[in-house]
């Protein structure tokens, strides 16, 4: 018997072969080769509207013209909104107007404190807070006290009535509260109203300046006096000439003869 087991021819293994792409400089990836590797573009950012502060909606004050305003308090807590000539003047809030005057009464020599806004219009707002509008140069018909207006509706447009006579066109806004004409200088301005302005141009139309208007009265009460442009200057006169007393006449003496006239 045979031990050694029988031999089995070996299976050669199967080969593989690979076809390689060749490549050379001048190669150029095609667009489906780069599509993973391409960032998509950008989604347009979400507008988010401001959030709603309050429950009034208001408007800037200066409608359809390019302007500017001073962002700092110089002499009363107020702005210049700088505006060409017969640009509108808009009510900030819907409201009744309170003040209306038609002439402009200032006059340098004397430069009195109720004067200085030439013609102006004031607004009670919904709010309760006063708006002013001063330095017009016209007044629209129909504008008078007692009139409800809307927010935005023209009530006069700007000019440089007032103190503003040698200066450039401009609105002279102010915020305050309503008081009796006597009390003009809380008229001109309690609160400062940049930062009102600001978020009014920038679409923040829910942003209220009632808070810190009536913080402010109650602080210093509804007729605080006068601190700031308070006297108006006395008018200078030019010394009148001493005029000389009348020097007695002589009396007339009676003639001999009785005149006589021609018939």
């Amino acid at each position: 018997m045979a031990t050694k087991p029988p031999e089995t021819p070996p299976v050669a293994s199967p080969s593989v072969t690979a076809t390689i792409p060749e490549t050379t400089a001048t190669t150029v990836p095609t667009s489906e080769h780069q599509a993973g590797a391409i960032k998509p573009p950008a989604e347009e950012p979400v507008k988010v509207p401001p959030p709603k502060l309050s429950k009034y909606s208001y408007v800037f004050p200066v409608k359809g013209c390019s302007t500017s305003y001073q962002k700092r308090l110089l002499v009363l807590p107020k702005t210049t909104i700088w505006a060409g000539r017969g640009c509108a003047f808009v009510s900030p809030v819907d409201g009744v107007v309170d003040e209306v005057n038609l002439q402009n009464r200032w006059r340098p020599s004397v430069d009195a404190g109720a004067t200085r806004e030439g013609r102006f219009v004031t607004v009670i707002g919904e709010d309760g807070v006063r708006y002013l509008g001063g330095h017009l140069d016209t007044i629209d018909e129909g504008i008078r006290p007692g009139v409800k207006v809307k927010a935005g509706q023209q009530l006069g447009t700007v000019g440089n009535t007032g103190n503003a006579r040698d200066t450039a066109t401009n609105l002279y806004f102010a915020i305050s509260w309503k008081t009796g004409p006597a009390y003009w200088w809380v008229r001109r301005g309690m609160v400062n109203p940049w930062n009102y302005l600001d978020a009014w141009r920038e679409g923040n139309a829910t942003f209220s300046p009632r808070q810190e208007t009536f913080e402010l009265r109650g602080k210093v009460g509804e007729t605080p006096g006068c601190t700031v442009q308070c006297s108006a200057k006395k008018p200078t006169r030019k010394p009148e000439r001493e005029e000389e007393p009348p020097r007695p006449q002589p009396t007339p003496e009676p003639t001999a003869q009785p005149t006589t006239f021609p018939a």
